[in-house]
């Protein structure tokens, strides 16, 4: 039997991304941990089952030397992940896989242990809630879950069967007393995060004869029973001894507020203790030194409608004796550094703490010096590439850290990095780097007031004055954020594949370029960041290998706002795709999940003024509105109104037969990002078709799985 070329291109395409089945194969690198003495370095990767409609998860052993091939340690249908060194070089993980020593039991996600020395992993704990994290203290023993109880439980024992009743009655409704009720995707409640210490128990048949690698059960020790909801999306660090617990703690203020405080948890009482805690400020826990004396503290000014947050780092000094409860003295680190800084760990001498933050198209990794009187809060940048740094772990002699990096040309890869030289060495990978034709270049123009407007292009090979390609203007989320590390959801090598450039700009409000160029479109989202995309668009338009005359805009979130702020302000585009997008401020801002910060950040005044569904009069290109109903973030309502108003409001209505050149992609079991693979498959088909029909003037088929 003869293949046909679409069956070809399917099973040996061009590269991944010219076939939607083999990019949604390429497995995917997240998280990173280093054994106590530097010998094994672990990484989780994802890679998609059989079926093509979920990925599963599995740890793999990366060679710090980068001599060895990287080799997987963990493998089963459920998948593994949060893999974390004990002090002892032992290795957890949770899992859901079943537990072959209690193959009747139901599958939950739990705690298993890996052996320094190999062997086969093992259950050591399980609960009814599942465990959700594991921590453990560098220098000791202490092992550490963070898990999740029914408010009203009184222990593990009550926890089970008020679950078990739940499910037997298949019960859902939760009742609140509290804000917020809702979180990105997830429903809050009745379930509370709380923060176990994990602790031997008692054998459960003392003297009994059994093998050598018998132990005695692991129990648990409620930390934080009494933190509500305080625990809920918290940042949690362990001190290296592990005596002392340091975390993020949500404050409930009046009027349905609230603001991060930061805490500490003495290990051996459970005491909670605030030591930060100041009006119009969040405090997050960054690493803690290796003597167990300091802390670095992450503050987050709250935003007002006339002033952006502001991000800075701090010492605290937590030793015995130096706390003041809820107002103890900071210490200024790096203020006069003018980025956003995410501090990642102290070298092993506390001399310095290495930090990531984005800069200019990047997300470089830094040193701040701890000691000497020139060298304290000197920051220098340590990676010279243009790439995106995340897990910076530190060798134990100080000399070297791995992390992961990325960029718009490759995905996740474990990376050595010399803390003396900065020279970057790619470790040997669990697979290797996917392939694209085209090009990446950056490019730039300067705004009406001065202002650097920076942005990536991808352009698709072949592209020149004889052949120009079409443009796509892609506008990021956030709006804090940047285009400067790879992502699998808006990937621009699958439509470079198809022939179009890829515009990526860095408009007003997006971070790696100072306080300024934030404080630039903070409160005017209508205004210099559109006037931005729109002058990187002219300059790029200028290009003789760009096909001026089809062009389209899209975006995510915020970048979908945008979206719809372009599609009621200009006609100069195609064709626009807006996806989990903002449209009607008045309607958002009390319903999406966050309203507290939402509406401190815009006067109901200012919404209405950067508000795009006041504009859909003017709207007079095709949209392609796509939205997920389990989106908390931009709940659907948005979606809705905006379908709506399109096909009753736009100069492009519904016709008398119901017919219009507007689309709704619509995903009822979807969040903000439409994660499933099946889905994502569908997005990319129906934007390809979307874009094809109104810049191409080519009517690609939609994908068959819709049934149409």
């Amino acid at each position: 039997m003869v293949a046909t070329d679409s069956e070809t291109l399917s099973e040996h395409p061009e590269t991944p991304f010219h076939d939607l089945d083999h990019y949604l194969a390429i497995p995917k690198v997240s998280g990173l941990a280093l054994s106590p003495d530097g010998g094994r370095l672990v990484t989780t990767v994802a890679t998609l089952n059989d079926a093509g409609t979920e990925y599963r998860t599995a740890v793999w052993e990366v060679d710090p030397e980068g001599r060895k091939p990287a080799r997987r340690i963990t493998r089963s249908a459920k998948g593994e992940a949060g893999a974390v060194f004990a002090a002892n070089g032992d290795l957890y993980f949770s899992s859901a896989r079943p537990d072959p020593e209690n193959p009747e039991g139901d599958p939950l996600n739990a705690l298993w242990l890996l052996p320094a020395d190999g062997g086969e992993a093992r259950v050591v704990l399980s609960r009814a809630g599942g465990v959700n994290g594991v921590l453990a203290a560098k220098e000791s023993g202490a092992l550490f879950v963070a898990a999740s109880v029914l408010a009203g439980s009184a222990d593990e024992d009550d926890d089970a069967e008020r679950r078990k009743a739940r499910q037997d009655n298949k019960v859902a409704a939760i009742l609140h007393s509290g804000y917020p009720v809702r979180y990105w995707d997830a429903d809050l409640g009745p379930a509370q995060p709380r923060l176990f210490a994990v602790e031997p128990g008692a054998e459960k048949k003392p003297g009994k004869p059994a093998t050598i690698d018998a132990a005695a059960p692991l129990k648990l020790r409620n930390l934080t029973p009494d933190a509500g909801s305080g625990l809920r999306d918290a940042n949690s660090v362990i001190s290296p001894d592990g005596a002392t617990i340091y975390s993020s703690f949500n404050k409930a203020l009046a009027n349905a507020d609230s603001r991060s405080v930061l805490v500490k948890i003495d290990v051996a009482t459970g005491v909670r203790t605030v030591l930060l805690d100041t009006d119009g400020m969040s405090y997050f826990p960054g690493p803690v030194s290796p003597d167990n004396r300091t802390i670095v503290v992450v503050s987050e000014s709250d935003a007002t409608p006339d002033d952006a947050p502001q991000v800075r780092l701090h010492l605290l000094d937590v030793s015995a004796g130096a706390e003041t409860a809820g107002d103890a003295p900071l210490t200024p680190l790096a203020h006069d550094w003018d980025l956003w800084p995410r501090p990642e760990a102290w070298l092993p001498d506390g001399s310095a703490i290495l930090v990531t933050a984005d800069e200019d198209g990047a997300c470089p990794v830094f040193r701040i010096g701890m000691t000497g009187d020139k060298a304290a809060g000197q920051v220098s940048r340590l990676t010279a590439d243009a790439a995106a740094y995340t897990d910076v772990v530190p060798s134990p002699d100080g000399g070297t850290a791995y992390a992961l990096r990325s960029s718009y040309e490759f995905p996740a890869e474990a990376v050595r990095i010399d803390l003396a030289t900065g020279n970057v060495v790619r470790l040997p990978a669990p697979a290797e780097r996917p392939r694209y034709n085209g090009s990446l270049e950056r490019v730039e123009t300067t705004a009406a007031d001065g202002s650097r407007v920076p942005a990536y292009l991808a352009l698709p090979e072949g592209a020149s004055a004889g052949n120009p390609a079409p443009l796509l203007l892609w506008i990021h989320g956030g709006p804090l954020g940047s285009w400067n590390a790879w992502t699998w959801r808006w990937n621009p090598w699958l439509l470079v594949a198809r022939g179009y450039a890829v515009l990526l700009p860095d408009p007003a409000l997006s971070t790696g370029y100072g306080q300024h160029h934030i404080q630039r479109g903070w409160g005017g989202w209508g205004k210099a960041p559109f006037t931005d995309l729109m002058a990187i668009t002219d300059a790029v338009e200028q290009r003789p290998d760009i096909d001026e005359t089809r062009t389209a805009a899209m975006g995510g979130s915020f970048g979908g706002y945008m979206a719809n702020w372009v599609a009621g302000h200009t006609d100069r585009f195609k064709a626009i795709v807006t996806h989990a997008s903002l449209w009607a401020l008045d309607q958002f801002g009390p319903t999406t999940d966050s309203a507290q910060y939402w509406l401190k950040e815009m006067t109901p005044e200012m919404a209405l003024e950067n508000s795009p569904h006041l504009h859909v009069g003017n709207i007079s290109t095709p949209m392609l509105v796509i939205h997920g109903d389990k989106d908390y973030r931009v709940p659907i309502g948005e979606g809705l109104r905006l379908w709506y108003e399109l096909l009753a409001k736009s100069q492009l209505p519904a016709d008398e037969n119901g017919e219009t050149d507007h689309r709704f992609l619509y995903f009822p079991d979807e969040n903000h990002w439409v994660l499933h693979p099946q889905h994502a498959k569908v997005w990319y088909g129906v934007v390809e078709h979307f874009l094809a029909r109104n810049l191409l003037d080519k009517d690609l088929p939609v994908p068959a799985e819709l049934g149409l």
